[in-house]
């Protein structure tokens, strides 16, 4: 080993590790959510437990032709942001005031649900420009940055 890897690495391999999980035909995402440099939960997109997977299933989205960023209710999916929200809650974890690191920038629904769980910093490596996701992050104090993962 040439060197130890610092936080941010550490934290966004593993974002990407837990991305290769995806049930999603169309994009892998991985999300970590970390307090004090300690794992609290992660999540990838897929369909809920029990739910046929896109993978065997096809997928709705490219069924009816919805291009990429737009009716995100349109899919059998969770997003990864969304999944490792829902497992810290499902294991009693306090995730206020922790760091999310995801593999893309969230989307409006994910940047709103990560307001209001307190996230209190978006550490991602692909970007998603969207305009309103940008503007309201901002507006609730968010800290984002962008962390690319070197080759």
């Amino acid at each position: 080993m040439d060197r130890r890897p610092d936080w941010d690495q550490y934290f966004m391999e593993i974002t990407h590790l837990v991305s290769q999980r995806t049930t999603c035909r169309r994009r892998a995402v991985g999300a970590v959510i970390v307090k004090d440099k300690r794992i609290l939960a992660t999540g990838y997109n897929g369909v809920p437990q029990g739910i046929e997977h896109c993978l065997d299933r096809g997928c709705l989205r490219e069924q009816l032709g919805v291009p990429s960023g737009q009716q995100h209710e349109l899919c059998r999916g969770l997003h990864a942001e969304q999944n490792a929200i829902i497992q810290a809650a499902k294991n009693g974890i306090n995730i206020d005031g922790s760091t999310v690191y995801v593999t893309t920038q969230p989307c409006i629904i994910c940047a709103k649900m990560l307001i209001n769980a307190g996230i209190q910093e978006i550490v991602f490596d692909q970007s998603y420009p969207d305009e309103l996701t940008e503007s309201m992050l901002a507006e609730s104090g968010i800290k984002t940055r962008v962390y690319h993962l070197e080759p």
